[in-house]
């Protein structure tokens, strides 16, 4: 067993959070859904949603067949999202330890290598964003540097997001709490002005018939329900805070409404501006809906990356201590933001920005709607949530090591998201969405299959599940971190 018996004492709001991949104490569960909607509001206010709201225009949708697709599939993907936050709340476990429930101890060492990897490419391009918005802000004040000016931000951007994220859940929850308030009543404002200084076209469709609904299903995996699938993986890494005494429906209304509510906003805002001519670059859509106005706008824009990054950072450190790494959590942090920063460094070298994040988020949706089809069967509808946490942390032993019956699943699920894909490169474009002429059900299908398959598998395979405990809510104010995978 890697769990450890004590009391642990209490912690400041702000302090240094030592956690690693063990349960949450519950004397350390002080997280309340203002804070969860904080947090993932915090996450979703980046202008990387203007970027994949405009999308929809590129592709030739009219803004009200973009709002539409965009409003019904977060709506869906968000109360995906929710279900996930559920699971945290309820056992006090980050989300790649729990995959080892349906994968099996050392058979969710691949997904929770797949997020380790993946999110490192979704900070250097939230970075890229910054860096853009800075340019483009210095620019407007008459201040020139050249390439070293824009590498010299990215250090900085990069070392105070490594900070945060080293430091740990109670400064995420801070930084979050105490700035959104601010940073939503700008974007009010924003809102606004936008409305009235841009010239939007609601009709303006340049496509139609089975045209029209491959683009619609493209913009569904992208930025409709592919945005809330996206963000899966992370979901109870930060409700395994939450207090055990709040209701699983507050919870689930609390991140429901922070991953749904900026996210629809956000792309309806890009899709508006968009219809106007201004493309699909931030800093431009800013400029051409704000013109003089644009400065301070910028500047208060560059809070959303930052507060999407330092989330993603967290998350990958608790994946690479899920693959059994004996560091603590803030160096992993750490090494998982120099990584980042590499990867940036080769983002600064490409050219179209809005078709290489749109190749980016489908890579996420092929793995990741399998990984969520299987977990969801497994802890929902297998074990009906009820959960013994310890076994999560027992050694490896060769009769848990792995859960055929989930990879097989996964496998399947993966083929079949693979299959409906409709990327932007050849790689990522599958026989069927080029036999239905870009019809893109990668996230229906890799769900569909993946779910399905498990389901079947454990009905014919299943080996008797472990005695059911209760959730650690009550019962973990006793368990502390190993100091090897703090």
């Amino acid at each position: 067993m890697l769990l450890k018996q004590t009391q642990l004492p209490a912690q400041d709001e702000a302090g240094f959070d030592a956690h690693g991949i063990e349960p949450v104490p519950a004397a350390h569960r002080t997280s309340s859904s203002f804070d969860q909607f904080w947090i993932w509001t915090g996450a979703n206010i980046a202008p990387i949603n203007w970027v994949l709201g405009a999308l929809g225009i590129q592709l030739g949708l009219s803004l009200l067949q973009t709002l539409a697709v965009i409003v019904v599939g977060n709506l869906f993907g968000a109360a995906l999202f929710a279900a996930f936050c559920l699971m945290g709340h309820r056992t006090g476990v980050p989300q790649m330890v729990l995959g080892r429930l349906a994968f099996g101890r050392r058979g969710a060492y691949l997904p929770a290598l797949a997020q380790v990897l993946m999110p490192m490419g979704w900070v250097a391009i939230n970075t890229w964003i910054v860096l853009d918005l800075c340019m483009a802000a210095l620019e407007r004040m008459g201040i020139g540097g050249g390439v070293e000016l824009k590498y010299a931000i990215a250090v900085l951007v990069m070392l105070f997001q490594i900070a945060i994220a080293a430091w740990g859940f109670n400064a995420i929850k801070v930084f979050e709490r105490y700035t959104m308030p601010v940073i939503l009543l700008i974007m009010a404002v924003m809102t606004a002005l936008a409305f009235f200084r841009v010239d939007i076209k609601w009709q303006s469709a340049t496509v139609t018939g089975m045209p029209a609904f491959a683009a619609a299903t493209q913009l569904m995996t992208a930025i409709g329900i592919g945005w809330g699938i996206s963000w899966l993986t992370y979901a109870s890494d930060y409700t395994r805070f939450t207090r055990p005494s709040l209701s699983g429906a507050k919870v689930f209304r609390a991140t429901f409404l922070g991953m749904f509510l900026p996210t629809v906003w956000l792309a309806f805002l890009g899709a508006a501006i968009a219809s106007a001519g201004a493309g699909s670059d931030p800093s431009k859509l800013i400029i051409a809906a704000f013109g003089a106005m644009a400065l301070p706008v910028l500047l208060v824009l560059l809070h959303g990356p930052i507060a999407t990054n330092i989330v993603v950072i967290y998350s990958a450190a608790l994946s690479s201590l899920a693959l059994d790494l004996r560091r603590p959590r803030w160096v992993i942090s750490v090494m998982s933001g120099l990584i980042a920063s590499a990867i940036l460094y080769a983002f600064l070298q490409s050219g179209d920005f809005a078709h290489a994040f749109d190749n980016f988020m489908v890579a996420l949706i092929v793995w990741i709607s399998p990984w969520a089809g299987v977990t969801l069967a497994d802890f929902y509808l297998v074990r009906r949530g009820r959960i013994d946490v310890a076994s999560l942390y027992e050694e490896p032993g060769r009769d848990r090591d792995f859960n055929w019956a989930g990879l097989i699943a996964f496998a399947a699920g993966f083929a079949a998201a693979w299959a409906f894909q409709m990327g932007t490169i050849k790689a990522m474009q599958g026989p069927l969405a080029l036999a239905t002429g870009g019809v893109d059900l990668s996230w229906l299908t890799g769900i569909g299959v993946a779910m399905a398959s498990y389901l079947a598998l454990h009905r014919l395979f299943g080996r008797p599940l472990p005695r059911s405990v209760r959730s650690p809510a009550t019962d973990a104010a006793s368990i502390e971190p190993a100091p090897t995978s703090t």
